[in-house]
């Protein structure tokens, strides 16, 4: 039996379904970003975990392969595995985030992200390949289940998808943040003992998930069967679309930032150096735009809202991507970026808040379908991307990441109002 809402949980939350499961008052406000983290701060300390074992494999990438006598070509490749990994697992997964308390879910990913840690540590190709598979296969998995449980704290409460939204939100900021807080330590233990500490700390906070996902937070709707639960996801609102602006958006997005540093480099000639501070503005311009953007859909008629942002940012994206393949000087670039990395990311927080409402007890499941769908845009956007540089040049990547945003412009506006 869950324990009494303290004074606090009741306190000017507008909730509907409040922590533990019993009715808030319906006049009661929506609560702030503040009192959201404090509620869901295991998993969004759960989110920036996940992230680090990628981080650190990208960062040394040259010492990991010296260590296992390998070219830095043939060990960066192997990334590319656990976007395989995070797309058939994820699909498979998907329907068990609804049946199972997603707490549960996400703490099981973080014991299987801390045993790929310590794979990692060994000095063997294998290792490596088993290390990347790994860490994909439990991010296709933590990633839906942190922010399901995030929304789950709620229940059908407003303030979910503002939980949600939180989780992407930590998540990009970590992104941007987190390279140096791995790179620092690693100056006393090296990056196998990076590995190591991920691996700790992915420990100690599984039974902190565990807590935290105890309950569930909407048991008063029925648990689907597998295969019902992909039937029953067809069925949601607008699913179908939303899944297509997140597969246009993956593809296009994350494509552009894989040839982002070259661009600069041959347009503007920026060293290396000089553009890390190119990656901090796009990195920062996404997660204002998460942030905040995610505050605005959720306040008032959230799913009128959401379906105006997401209109709006995914034409907004369109313009400002080939603004700045066609951006004459250096200033205009930079302008067109910064703008491109906050419509992406309010597209985002449009798209997930719009899931959340709209899929109740399937949220599990759309969002864990969400995931797998923009891990196959990612990594199809990054290869249509290239073969269009090196076919046609920059107008050739572009033209190829204009036409995946099209598909996102065209998705949205097939995103009615919930009926």
């Amino acid at each position: 039996m869950s324990a009494p809402a303290t004074p606090e949980d009741r306190s000017g939350v507008h909730m509907g379904q409040s922590v533990d499961g019993t009715v808030a008052p319906a006049d009661e406000r929506q609560p702030g970003d503040w009192q959201i983290s404090r509620a869901v701060l295991p998993t969004l300390l759960a989110s920036v975990v996940g992230l680090l074992p990628f981080t650190v494999y990208s960062t040394f990438l040259v010492p990991i392969a010296e260590a296992v006598g390998e070219g830095d070509a043939a060990v960066g490749a192997l990334r590319g595995l656990g976007g395989v990994g995070a797309v058939l697992v994820g699909i498979a997964a998907a329907p068990l985030i609804g049946r199972v308390a997603p707490g549960r879910v996400a703490a099981w990913g973080l014991v299987l992200l801390a045993a790929a840690s310590l794979v990692g540590t060994v000095s063997w190709f294998p290792a490596l390949v088993a290390f990347c598979l790994l860490v994909g296969v439990s991010n296709a998995v933590l990633y839906p289940a942190l922010t399901t449980a995030a929304a789950d704290r709620f229940g059908d409460a407003p303030a979910a998808a503002r939980a949600a939204t939180l989780v992407s939100a930590t998540r990009t900021l970590a992104a941007t943040l987190v390279a140096p807080l791995i790179a620092l330590p690693a100056l006393w233990w090296g990056w196998r003992g990076d590995l190591v500490a991920i691996a700790a700390v992915s420990v100690v906070l599984t039974p902190v998930l565990l807590r935290h996902g105890r309950e569930r937070h909407l048991d008063d709707t029925p648990r689907l069967g597998y295969f019902a639960a992909f039937r029953g996801l067809a069925g949601v609102p607008g699913a179908t679309a939303l899944m297509l602006v997140s597969f246009g958006q993956a593809a296009a997005f994350q494509g552009y930032l894989a040839y982002l540093a070259a661009f600069y480099s041959d347009r503007f000639s920026l060293s290396p150096g000089v553009f890390t501070f190119v990656w901090t503005l796009s990195g920062g311009s996404f997660f204002l735009g998460n942030l905040f953007g995610g505050r605005w859909v959720n306040a008032g008629d959230a799913d009128r809202r959401a379906r105006r942002a997401l209109h709006v940012s995914m034409a907004l994206a369109l313009v400002s991507l080939f603004g700045v393949y066609l951006a004459p000087a250096l200033p205009v670039a930079l302008l067109c970026t910064a703008v491109l990395s906050a419509s992406h990311a309010v597209g985002v927080a449009a798209v997930t808040t719009l899931l959340v409402r709209r899929s109740g007890a399937l949220r599990g499941t759309s969002l864990g379908v969400k995931a797998s769908v923009m891990s196959l845009g990612l990594f199809l956007g990054a290869a249509a991307g290239g073969a269009g540089l090196a076919l046609w040049g920059y107008p050739g990547a572009a033209a190829v990441f204009g036409l995946l945003t099209l598909v996102s412009v065209v998705a949205a506006a097939a995103v009615r109002r919930e009926s």
